[in-house]
This record gives structure tokens, sequence and C-alpha cells, in this order.
């Protein structure tokens, strides 16, 4: 059968022949693709949006902070208080050999910064250099916290993006200017805008970060750390070093190996894999839905054209009887039910992407996300073929029946 021009007005004149008819049976179709491109697309930028809460920070990781003991203990009661110390970063590097990254944090809350006549209330944490490496700090002035500023206890600071902006007009470089907390003056070597939402021990744009030399010092915290921060090495999972790290530490100070209260530690890796896991039964049951919906459509265009053949059956079987052989009457069928179906499906894909796009500027306009409402181009390649296909066995069935009928049959039933 060839496709000339006559060929197509034949098509499109039977499938305009009961425009109601076909505009409902289109529409099927319509609905069931635009369904399915706007799902996996809103699937895709909901994803982005989540990840962009956990971006700049280590996925292999995880964190320690002592709690009150939960079960007695050789001669300690239950309920004891303790704390994490300088040795017990010292112990967990010799005796955990998988640990990559670990580094202590201190921190004081409810804090406030005077600069000249503003002042704003913030939180002070002592980091070392090494905390870069846990989560990133994006600095939009001046620098991190260094190794010398740790050895030299330098008093010295890195403020957060909600300090910089209720102490210093908007543009200006505050580097090199002193501020004070409590009595004593940091100068400033950079300003950080990281603004992630996985807050560890306060957000990062209402911190103000010190060596944590200096600030051990100047707050008088002894030994004593509010948390430990650790990672494991490439290849190694955070999940296999967490009973290891749990029990150094559960040995160091006289606490019940049973004890699940006493020591906290949260794992970053557990809490990734969770999301991960959601998002995965969530395209999962996008596609179910989707599919679902564009096989219905592609059901009511089996029979619709049924129907139509039905109704042809004396043009069918006049055909027949000038010379047209059943493979013409078959092509004939499945042009008719494939052109349907793409014409459908492509302003259902066109009116997706356009949806998509409006949803896509929409949140992106605010500068919080950077998510990408859209199908990939191989996607909306492979949606295509997908429609063909579906438009084809959707009038296999139609054009079997027509193949079937016979000239003498047809006269008759006429």
């Amino acid at each position: 059968m060839k496709y000339d021009i006559d060929t197509w007005e034949e098509i499109l004149l039977t499938i305009t022949r009961n425009k109601t008819r076909s505009l409902l049976t289109a529409f099927g179709v319509f609905w069931g693709i635009f369904m399915l491109i706007a799902l996996i697309g809103g699937g895709q930028g909901m994803q982005d949006m989540m990840k962009a809460n956990f971006e700049g920070f280590a996925t292999n990781s995880c964190f320690v902070w002592p709690q009150k003991t939960g079960k007695p203990y050789k001669g300690f009661r239950k309920g004891r208080y303790w704390s994490l110390d300088n040795n017990d970063i010292t112990r967990l590097r010799r005796n955990v050999s998988d640990i990559d990254i670990i580094t202590p944090t201190i921190n004081k809350w409810g804090a406030t910064a005077l600069y000249q006549d503003k002042k704003s209330s913030c939180m002070l944490k002592g980091l070392y250099p090494d905390y870069e490496k846990i989560e990133t700090q994006e600095m939009l002035y001046g620098r991190f916290i260094n190794d010398i500023d740790i050895v030299e206890r330098r008093k010295v600071c890195s403020i957060g993006k909600r300090v910089y902006e209720e102490l210093f007009r908007k543009g200006e470089n505050p580097c090199g200017q002193f501020l004070r907390v409590d009595g004593i003056y940091y100068r400033i070597i950079g300003v950080c805008i990281s603004e992630g939402n996985i807050n560890i021990n306060g957000r990062a744009s209402e911190s103000i970060v010190l060596p944590f030399s200096t600030m051990q010092q100047a707050y008088n915290f002894g030994k004593n750390i509010d948390l430990a921060c650790i990672t494991a090495k490439p290849g190694v999972k955070i999940t296999d070093l967490q009973d290891q790290v749990e029990a150094v530490i559960k040995k160091a100070h006289y606490i019940n190996p049973d004890d699940k209260q006493a020591v906290m530690l949260l794992n970053a890796e557990a809490m990734f894999s969770m999301v991960d896991n959601l998002f995965s039964g969530i395209r999962m049951l996008i596609w179910m839905v989707g599919l679902g919906t564009l096989l219905a459509g592609a059901i009511g265009v089996s029979n619709i054209m049924m129907v139509t053949v039905k109704e042809r059956t004396t043009e069918i079987g006049i055909r027949r009887a000038i010379g047209a052989r059943p493979k013409d009457i078959l092509q004939q069928i499945l042009s008719e039910s494939m052109v349907l179906t793409a014409i459908a499906g492509m302003a259902g894909i066109s009116f997706g992407v356009f949806v998509l796009q409006i949803a896509e500027v929409g949140i992106n306009s605010s500068g919080k996300y950077n998510a990408h409402f859209q199908v990939s181009f191989w996607m909306a390649i492979g949606t295509c073929a997908l429609l063909l296909t579906l438009g084809m066995l959707a009038g296999l069935a139609p054009a079997y029946r027509a193949m079937a009928i016979k000239p003498i049959e047809a006269i008759r039933d006429e």
C-alpha cells in the first residue's frame, strides 16, 4: 500500500467522518499520554527538590552524640550522664580502620553578634577544617577555617548568610571587619551561604563558625565535645561501621554493651537510602498509573475502530470485489488507528511539556530550587514509539475483522 496524498486524504476523511466520536476517542489517548508525561516530569522535579535538601552533604556519614544511659553497668546507675571528649576521636581513628574522616564539633546556643549599632541572634560552632568534607561550605566572600587557625587559636570566624544580612549591607564584603560576640572580638574571614535543609546542630545560615581550638579555650569546654562527625572510606558503608563505633565508645565510658539509649547515632546513609527507595516506589507507581490510563485510551481506539469497520462493511466488501488484497485492507485499518493515536498522543505530549515548563518556571523562580520538571529527549522518543505501537495494537483486532469480510456477505449486508 503506497502512502500518497490520496491515501492520507482517505485516512483523514475516515477519521473526521464522525467528528464527535473521533474527538472523544482521541481524548482518551490524549489524557493517557498527558498523565504519563506529567507524572514522569513531575516525579523528576520532586526528586530534584528533595535532593536539593541534601545537596553538599556527605551521604556516607553518621553523627554520634551522648545521651543518658538506659541501663546500669559496673556499679554505675541507670540514667547517668556522660560526655564525648577529644580522646574518643583518637580512639575511633585508631580502632576503626575504615573511618575516612572523623571530626568533632562544639556548639553554644543563644549568642548575640554585634557590629557597630547592629546585632544578630546566632549560635557559635567550633569546627575543624575537615568539617567541610561533611557539609560543603559555599563561600560568598573569603574562606573557611584552616589548619593554621586551629594551631594558632586565632580569633577569626566565618559567618552565615542570615547573620551577614542582618549586620552588613547587601554587596558589602565584611572580610577583615571585627564583630563582638559575648565580649570577645573576632575578625571575619568569610561569609558562608550554604543553605541546606539538613541541619546538624542548627542552621548554617544562623551560625558563626570559630576554629575548634579557639572556641574550646574561650568558652572553657575542656576536652568535652558535643558531636562526632564520621564518614567511611570509599567502598565502605557507614552502616557496617556503626556497631564498631558504638562498641569503642561504650567500652571507654563504661556503658552497658546492650544499652541502646546511651549512644545516639544518626546514620545519614540510611536516611538517603530511604529517600531513594521512596522515589523508586513513586516511579513504579507513576508508570503503573500512566500506562494504565494510556492503555485505557488505546482500548477505546480499538473499540471505535471496531464500530467503524462494522459501519464500513459494504465499502470494504466492494474494495475486496474490485481487487483489494487482504493486506491492503489490513494496512488501511492499521493506518487509520495509528494516525488517530499519533495525533492525540502528540497533542498530549505537547500539552504535558507545556504544563511542566510552567511548573518548572514557577517553582524555580524563588531561587531556592533548581528542579527540572521535564522528561528527557530519549524518554520523549520512547513515548512516541510506545504511541505508535499502541496504535498498531489497537487496530489489529478491527483490521483482522475487516480482512475476514467477504464481498458476497458485504452485498447481502447492504
